[in-house]
Order: structure tokens, then C-alpha cells, then sequence
């Protein structure tokens, strides 16, 4: 049976003086049933975080817009980080700030999905309320669990969870990491946010709160009980959620 897709993006500034977050959802301006998400949480100061985010999407969708079937998906998403970069480096020329963001961009196309993202905003992967697959950040907590120092469930409450080992804006080449996933099903579903957002659900419940309501619902359920736990000292929130499903018949007509 054809598949559709629910979709919605919802922010909130949280305790914050600004809004340094950015998201947006993008249809391929020539090419049905393909669009990409993008999610970035911009940093460097006043301005300067809400600068290098708007870069990152600004970079993003034009990129898009460009893309063809002749050039490799993975190709075209790391373009759009590695140019969003290199645009964020030449800002810091031309103002007092440092801006720096993360980044993570997600094409739906042809009933798969590929994704990549660089820095600590994440892109998860459920399907009927169970997780798939979840990228992995670019922190030194991160790292510390990849080399088998300390455990997933260590890594959750380290004092250090935040400290970043690679975004966008900085003087080396961002690292970007890359996902995909084939066959896609009705009960499928991504989510991208900030940490914002995530710094206060275990995967489990994230899942069972996406696979219980729609995305719009979904979305707010999750701000509002991340604002709740942030006890007045939350991050900007930012949240795409992505659902395949079964695409409902029309009716005939009786005759």
C-alpha cells in the first residue's frame, strides 16, 4: 500500500535570551515525493549562533535545490555541511563573533531515507515506537564511549555530556557522520532535535511518545515535559518528526 508522510517542525526558545536554533523542511522543487529536514543549533554568542544556523539551512536548501540523479545522495549532504562551514569561517571575518552550529540534514526520497549531521543534535530512527538507529554525537563524552571508557548510560549524566569535539565554523573540517535506511515502512519514524530536547528523554521514552501520537501532538507533548524537567534553565528546543503511513483509500463513489 502507498505510503504518506505526517510531518511538522516545532521550536521553543526555552530559558534562553535568543532563539539560536534553526529547522525547516524543504520539498525538492523539481522532483516528487523527495524533501529534506534540517535541524541546527547555532552557537558563538549574541547573533553569531543564530547566524551560523541560518547559514546551515540557507547552504542546505540551495544545495538541494541543485540536486540531481546523477550525484551521489551522501555526496550532496556533505556538500551542504562542508559549504555551510566554510561560509560560517569567512562570517567570523567580517564580525566580532564566533559563531559555530551543529548540523544535521535528512532526505526522504524513493522510500528510503539518508541522513548525516556533524556536532550533538540527532537524528533518530523508530519504527512502531522502537529505536532503529541513533547518530552518534561528535563530544568527548561520545568519544569516551566509542573507546569503551564509559557506558551509554554513564555518558547520559557525565558532567562533560556537552562538550563538543567537532561543529560547524570551527578551524578544523567538520567531521560528518552518515545514515541511511532502505525498505521503509508505514510505522516508521525520524526525529531531529536539539539537545534542547534530548538532554532530558531516554530513547525508550521518545519512541513510545512518537509511536502514541501524531507528530504535531507528539511535538508539543515532548517541549512541554522538556521545559518541565529544565526547572527554568532549559536550552532552545528545536524538533522535526518525520511518520510514514499507510496512505488511506479513496472511496468510490456508489452507483
Amino acid at each position: 500500500m502507498p505510503l504518506t508522510i505526517e510531518s511538522c517542525t516545532a521550536q521553543h526558545q526555552g530559558d534562553r535570551e535568543e532563539q539560536q536554533d534553526r529547522v525547516a523542511i524543504f520539498p525538492h522543487p523539481k522532483r516528487s515525493g523527495m524533501l529534506l529536514a534540517v535541524l541546527a543549533d547555532g552557537m558563538g554568542g549574541h547573533t553569531g549562533g543564530a547566524m551560523a544556523a541560518e547559514q546551515v539551512i540557507h547552504t542546505a536548501r540551495s544545495n538541494f535545490a541543485t540536486y540531481g540523479p546523477a550525484q551521489p545522495v551522501r555526496e550532496m549532504l556533505a556538500e551542504g555541511i562542508n559549504d555551510a562551514h566554510n561560509a560560517i569561517r569567512l562570517a567570523r571575518y567580517t564580525s566580532e563573533q564566533d559563531p559555530h552550529s551543529t548540523a544535521c540534514l535528512f532526505m526522504l526520497h524513493a522510500n528510503r531515507a539518508d541522513w548525516a549531521h556533524c556536532g550533538d543534535s540527532r537524528i533518530y530512527h523508530y519504527r512502531n515506537g522502537q529505536l532503529v538507529s541513533r547518530s552518534r554525537d561528535h563530544s568527548y563524552v561520545s568519544e569516551l564511549v566509542r573507546q569503551g571508557l564509559i557506558t551509554d548510560s554513564q555518558a547520559e549524566i557525565h558532567p562533560n555530556k556537552n562538550l563538543l569535539v567537532s561543529s560547524l565554523g570551527e578551524l578544523e573540517p567538520p567531521q560528518i557522520s552518515f545514515g541511511e535506511a532502505a525498505d521503509l515502512l508505514a510505522g516508521d519514524c525520524f526525529l531531529l532535535c536539539s539537545d534542547g530536547l534530548w538532554a532530558y528523554f531516554p530513547d525508550a521514552e521518545l519512541g513510545s511518545t512518537l509511536a502514541q501520537h501524531p507528530p504535531r501532538a507528539a511535538a508539543e507533548i515532548l517541549i512541554n515535559e522538556a521545559r518541565a524537567r529544565a526547572k527554568g534553565r532549559g536550552d532552545n528546543i528545536s524538533v522535526v518528526i518525520l511518520r510514514l503511513a499507510e496512505q488511506e483509500k479513496a472511496s468510490r463513489p456508489r452507483g
